[in-house]
C-alpha cells in the first residue's frame, strides 16, 4: 500500500470518527456533545499520530467549535487566544534572539575548556553534560543538539575518533540524552511541560508556579544524568586513554569579546527568568512582588519582545520581527499546542459533563488501588509513549486521562505534582528516532546507530521513571 494511501485511510477515519461519533447515545450522567467531544479528540489523535500535528489542530478547533456548548468564540479564546500560546509564541522570539549572539556557544565552551574538565576523562564527560543541561534549561532542544553538534564533532577529530569508536557513542549518546532531559528541568522555552501546566490550569482553575516545577524537575534531571554517567562508566565502560589530554581551548580563539549587544541581550533575558521565578519564591516575603506573578506567565516574555525590537545597535533592533517569526517560532508545534489546548477545554466543560462522569464511573474502581501505583502507571505511560510517537500527543493523551482519575482519588493523589511529572517526562525521549528530531539527528551523524540508541535509551527509561518515582513526586506532592 502506498504511502498516499495510508495516508488517506487515515485521513478517513479520523473524519468517521470526529462526524458520526457524536450520533453514538451518550451514557447515563453524560450530555450527549460529551460523545462529540470524544469522537474529536479519537479523530484529532489518529491524525497526531499518523498524518501531521499541525493542521488536524485546526481541524480539531474547527470541530469543537460546532458543538453548541462552546462555540467559535469561546474555542478561539481557549486556544490561539490562551495564555499558554501566547506565552510560548513570545518565549520562542526571545530565545530566537539569544541563540544569534555567541553567547550559547560561550557558555558551552566555558564548561568544556574549564580546569575541572582537564582533571581527566570522567572530569571533562562530566564538564561537557554539565555544559548541555545548564544551556538547554532554557533554550528548545533542537537548538540546543544544533549548538553543541559541530563543537562535540570537532571534539571527535582533535581526538581523532572513527565512527564506531565508543568514546564516539558515548559523547553522542550523552549529548541526545542530555538535551532531552535538560527541555524537562524548566518549563522557560519547552512546550511539553507548560502543556501539562495549563491542562492542570484549565481543568482545575489552579495554577503550577515556575518554582514549584523547577524544585523537583531539577534535582530529577541531575540525578538521571548522574546515574547516567555511572552507566557510562560500569555498562558501556569505554576505553577513556584517547581522551585523557583532551584540549579545546583554541576554539575559545574563535569567539570575538563579549560586546554591548551581546550584554544587553543577555540581561534582558535575566530579567524575564526572573519575572517568571521570583514572584512566587519572594511573595511571601516582598507581597508586593506578587502582583507580578499575577500578571501571567505570558507578561514576562512579551515584556522582552518589545524591549528586543525598541533597543537597536547600528540601527538595527536586537529582534528582527519577522525574521524571529519565520526562523525563530516553531509554528507546527504552536498550532497543535493550540488544538491541544481547545481539546482540553472541551473535555472539561461543566456543561458537556465528560469530566464529571469519568470521575463518578472511575472512582468505585480505584478506591481499592493502591495509589503508588497509579502513580506508576501513568508515569510509566507516558515515558514510555514520548519514546514512540509524539511528545505533545503524549502530554496531551496522558494528562487528560490522568487529571479525571487523579480526581476519582480524591485527595489521595497529588493531581498537579502527577500532572508535573508527565509534562516532565514527555521530553524525555530518547529510545527511538520518532522520539525526538535531534535522537533522529544524532543517528543521522553515524556516530551511534539505532540499536545502541534503543539499548542505553531503554536502560535510561527505567532509571528516569524509578528516579521521578522516589525523588520527584515526593518534593512535587509537598510542594503543591
Amino acid at each position: 500500500m502506498s504511502k498516499i494511501m495510508k495516508r488517506n485511510i487515515y485521513i478517513a477515519i479520523a473524519l468517521l470518527l470526529i462526524i458520526f461519533v457524536r450520533y453514538i447515545p451518550a451514557p447515563t450522567g453524560m450530555n450527549q456533545s460529551g460523545m462529540a467531544v470524544i469522537g474529536i479528540f479519537l479523530g484529532s489523535l489518529l491524525l497526531w499520530l499518523t498524518v501531521a500535528i499541525d493542521w488536524p489542530s485546526i481541524l480539531c478547533i474547527f470541530s469543537i467549535g460546532l458543538i453548541p456548548e462552546i462555540g467559535f468564540k469561546s474555542i478561539y479564546s481557549s486556544s490561539y487566544g490562551n495564555e499558554t500560546f501566547i506565552f510560548l509564541m513570545t518565549t520562542f522570539l526571545c530565545t530566537h534572539v539569544l541563540a544569534e549572539t555567541p553567547f550559547l556557544k560561550r557558555c558551552a565552551l566555558y564548561f568544556i575548556t574549564s580546569s575541572v574538565a582537564k582533571k581527566g576523562p570522567w572530569a571533562f564527560i562530566i564538564s561537557f553534560l554539565s555544559a548541555i543541561i545548564c544551556i538547554g534549561s532554557f533554550v528548545s532542544p533542537t537548538v540546543l543538539f544544533v549548538l553543541f553538534l559541530p563543537i562535540l564533532e570537532k571534539i571527535n577529530e582533535l581526538l581523532g575518533l572513527k565512527k564506531g569508536d565508543k568514546i564516539g557513542q558515548l559523547l553522542m549518546i550523552g549529548l541526545a540524552f542530555a538535551v532531552s532531559v535538560s527541555s524537562g528541568m524548566t518549563p522557560i522555552a519547552h512546550v511539553f511541560s507548560i502543556m501539562a501546566m495549563g491542562f492542570y490550569t484549565t481543568a482545575t482553575g489552579n495554577v503550577i508556579s515556575y518554582a514549584d516545577y523547577m524544585a523537583f524537575a531539577i534535582p530529577v534531571g541531575i540525578i538521571c544524568m548522574t546515574l547516567l554517567v555511572l552507566v557510562f562508566r560500569f555498562v558501556m565502560n569505554p576505553d577513556m586513554s584517547k581522551i585523557k589530554n583532551v584540549d579545546v581551548s583554541f576554539m575559545k580563539d574563535e569567539l570575538k569579546p563579549m560586546d554591548k549587544r551581546e550584554k544587553t541581550v543577555i540581561g534582558i533575558f535575566i530579567l524575564i527568568v526572573c519575572l517568571w521565578i521570583f514572584p512566587s519564591i519572594l511573595k511571601n516575603f516582598i507581597p508586593v512582588i506578587s502582583k507580578i506573578g499575577k500578571m501571567g506567565t505570558a507578561m514576562p516574555p512579551i515584556l522582552g519582545v518589545v524591549l528586543y525590537s525598541i533597543i537597536t545597535f547600528d540601527g538595527k533592533p536586537l529582534l528582527n520581527f519577522p525574521e524571529g517569526m519565520r526562523k525563530g517560532v516553531q509554528w507546527s508545534s504552536l498550532v497543535m499546542c493550540a488544538g491541544t489546548l481547545g481539546i482540553g477545554v472541551a473535555m472539561t466543560n461543566s456543561k458537556i459533563g465528560l469530566t464529571k462522569y469519568l470521575i463518578s464511573e472511575l472512582n468505585p474502581i480505584l478506591q481499592g488501588i493502591s495509589p503508588m501505583l497509579l502513580i506508576l502507571f501513568l508515569i510509566t505511560w507516558a515515558c514510555i509513549q514520548t519514546n514512540l510517537s509524539s511528545n505533545m500527543v503524549t502530554v496531551t493523551v496522558v494528562t487528560t486521562v490522568a487529571i479525571p482519575l487523579i480526581q476519582a482519588t480524591n485527595g489521595t493523589v497529588s493531581c498537579p505534582a502527577v500532572v508535573s511529572i508527565i509534562g516532565m517526562m514527555s521530553a524525555y525521549a530518547f529510545a527511538t528516532p520518532p522520539a525526538m528530531p535531534h535522537i533522529a539527528m544524532a543517528i543521522g551523524s553515524g556516530w551511534v546507530d539505532t540499536g545502541t540508541i534503543l539499548k542505553y535509551g531503554l536502560l535510561f527509561m527505567v532509571i528516569s521513571i524509578a528516579t521521578s518515582i522516589i525523588i520527584g513526586y515526593p518534593i512535587a506532592a509537598a510542594l503543591m
